[in-house]
């Protein structure tokens, strides 16, 4: 997509110029805010890529630039196009100036997740009949290019899958067969099957290759494949090549061990003992979780990190779907707590036993020998959640990990000569870590900088303190709050997280009485400090590609990481601060036995130096993070 075409767009929801991500399944652009909002209500009402980072097949992109262009968005604002509606019901547009809490969020809320502006049909006795007629009107449309129209009739209630019991085929076989590639591409988002029988024994794919229409054909196999594919390229950076009868690769961990306990091999039973449909929905929440985490790495890589350490840019687990039962949205929260190592093997395994199950081998296969689930995984997540997270609650673990991209991983097909393509792929992700590690040490320059402006305000205070009281509580304004950096910049929610602990309330609780157990604001400023510095030593390291500086660079900052929890009590009265406090020591700890991981064992081949990497990064991310978090709380309390 030209520059000169996106700096002419405007997001959907509020009006900012320039947006840098679609909603797929909406056919809209939004900008960044409405984007954290979108990812937190989950893919199944807002399915987020952007526009220049995140891989797009072109007539995917093509379709959505279409729809956008078109006016799609008045299909879901369309009862907002009439002045005296607005006027009648007090809502209106979210704007560039609202906050994004709650303004913009339940703005958005309301639009995508209540469908509250969409045009609605007269109530009739039969909503099954509604459905029945809709569908027929989108089997019947998806033969001209009228995009925007079929995306209407889909909003509407319209279904992608329709089998038309006259015509005896589906929308996608007419679309495949009139050649309209946008319509299929729109039709595969919304749950369409490339390969759905017709009455004839026909697939879409076989009406498409008939009609000349080759590409096409070849894009609705990569949709067909589209879930393994997703899955092969996390892993391993590459795809099928499907047009050569190649429809799945299966990469092995590179550190597989042959030790195969009792208990492994129990989970592989297990596994493989899934129905089709039951194992079919554990591979859709597991390309769900995939998407999730790509998603987080091109977030953290795309933002402005002077504001990167702030609780509304992640999402720290597949939001609640309210279709599914408790038991598989449970099961869909679980699969966060996976580390990338855990993760990249139940991913091989899911790919492993589709590729048994797609070409009817037995369940003792030979090929079959990459092992199912790491020793352990099973033990430490078998139990059961006791009920859903809602919006409001928060996960006691974070991933240790977001969007990991496992790229240790060798594909069983790629014993040849390395060619250009890959070279460049490798380059390309070289590239992307060395990217965010520079902007990683931005953010540390900017928590340095915050940290200074902080001393400087902490001095003013001191000077005030023989001030009245009641002159005393201005010292501290809201704007010098803002200025910091350190002003909140919305609500706690399913899809913004403060970090690895429990859940953190709202900074602005702590307007109750203050804690007199805190330290010193100037003691803690002085260890953060001592932090940020250790941390940018480490990041360095991880820049210049020195693995074996990592474990130093950690013991120091685990020293210093204990010096500053030793400033607070035992058992502060603050959840807040304990909170901060359990990301703060846990995220020291797990970042010393990665950096162990960097350091080969004799007799063992080195580490997965790039996988390592990732993961001393967040971790350095996570302690930054949690130590700005109890800089900003005892400022608060001490000015109390």
């Amino acid at each position: 997509m030209s520059k000169r075409l996106r700096n002419a767009e405007s997001c959907a929801d509020c009006g900012v110029p320039e947006p840098r991500w679609a909603s797929v399944n909406r056919g809209v652009l939004i900008c960044d805010e409405c984007c954290s909002v979108h990812r937190s209500l989950g893919r199944h009402s807002s399915q987020v890529r952007h526009l220049t980072h995140s891989p797009w097949p072109p007539t995917q992109l093509q379709m959505v630039q279409t729809l956008y262009n078109n006016g799609a968005n008045s299909i879901w604002e369309h009862s907002l196009l009439d002045p005296s509606s607005v006027v009648m019901s007090g809502k209106r547009k979210a704007s560039p100036q609202d906050k994004l809490h709650p303004n913009k969020s339940e703005f958005i809320r309301a639009k995508y997740q209540m469908l509250a502006f969409v045009h609605r049909m007269p109530c009739r006795d039969d909503d099954s009949s509604t459905a029945k007629d809709l569908s027929k009107q989108l089997h019947s449309s998806v033969r001209a290019a009228n995009l925007e129209t079929c995306l209407r009739l889909l909003s509407l209630g319209a279904q992608a899958h329709f089998f038309h019991p006259e015509k005896g085929n589906t929308p996608l076989h007419v679309a495949a067969k009139a050649g309209q590639v946008s319509q299929a591409e729109l039709l595969a988002v919304y749950g369409a099957d490339p390969g759905a029988l017709d009455s004839n024994g026909k697939t879409p794919i076989d009406y498409a290759r008939e009609a000349g229409h080759y590409d096409m054909a070849d894009r609705l196999v990569e949709i067909q494949y589209e879930l393994t594919d997703r899955l092969a390229f996390y892993l391993c950076g590459r795809k099928p090549d499907h047009k050569s009868g190649e429809h799945f690769i299966v990469p092995q961990m590179a550190d597989s061990s042959p030790d195969l306990t009792e208990l492994a091999k129990a989970a592989k039973r297990k596994l493989q003992s899934l129905s089709n449909h039951l194992f079919e929905e554990l591979a859709m929440d597991v390309y769900d979780e995939v998407d999730r985490r790509e998603t987080d790495a091109v977030w953290l890589a795309t933002q402005n990190h002077s504001t990167l350490v702030t609780e509304t840019t992640l999402v720290p687990f597949l939001p609640v779907n309210p279709e599914y039962s408790s038991t598989r949205n449970q099961g869909r929260q679980k699969l966060a707590r996976f580390n990338a190592h855990e993760f990249a093997t139940l991913v091989i395994d899911i790919l492993s036993d589709a590729k048994r199950r797609q070409q009817g081998n037995s369940v003792c296969s030979p090929k079959d020998n990459v092992e199912l689930i790491l020793k352990g995984v099973a033990v430490r997540h078998s139990s059961d959640y006791d009920s859903v997270a809602s919006d409001e609650d928060t996960d006691q673990e974070l991933p240790s990990s977001k969007g990991d991209r496992t790229k240790s991983l060798d594909s069983d097909l790629s014993d040849g000569p390395i060619t250009m393509h890959e070279y460049m792929e490798v380059k390309n992700a070289l590239s992307a870590s060395e990217a965010k590690i520079q902007q990683l040490l931005k953010a540390n320059d900017n928590l340095n900088d915050e940290l200074r402006l902080m001393q400087k305000k902490t001095s003013k205070l001191e000077k005030q303190s023989s001030v009245p009281e009641s002159d005393y509580d201005n010292a501290f304004n809201d704007s010098e709050m803002e200025d910091s950096g350190f002003a909140r910049r919305g609500r706690l929610r399913s899809g913004g997280w403060l970090g690895e602990g429990s859940s953190i309330p709202e900074l602005d609780d702590l307007e109750m009485e203050a804690d007199p157990t805190l330290p010193s604001t100037e003691d803690v400023i002085r260890k953060t400090e001592q932090i940020t510095k250790n941390i940018q030593e480490l990041l360095r390291a991880a820049q210049d590609n020195k693995q074996d500086s990592f474990l130093p660079c950690s013991e120091r900052i685990h020293v210093a990481v204990t010096e500053m929890a030793a400033l607070f009590p035992k058992k502060p009265r603050s959840e807040t601060v304990r909170g901060s406090l359990r990301l703060l020591t846990a995220s020291a700890c797990r970042l010393q036995n990665e950096c162990r991981k960097a350091v080969p064992l004799d007799g063992c081949s080195g580490p997965d130096v790039q996988l390592v990497t990732q993961q001393v990064i967040q971790c350095a991310y996570d302690i930054a993070k949690a130590a700005k978090q109890l800089v900003t709380i005892t400022t608060k309390e001490n000015t109390n």
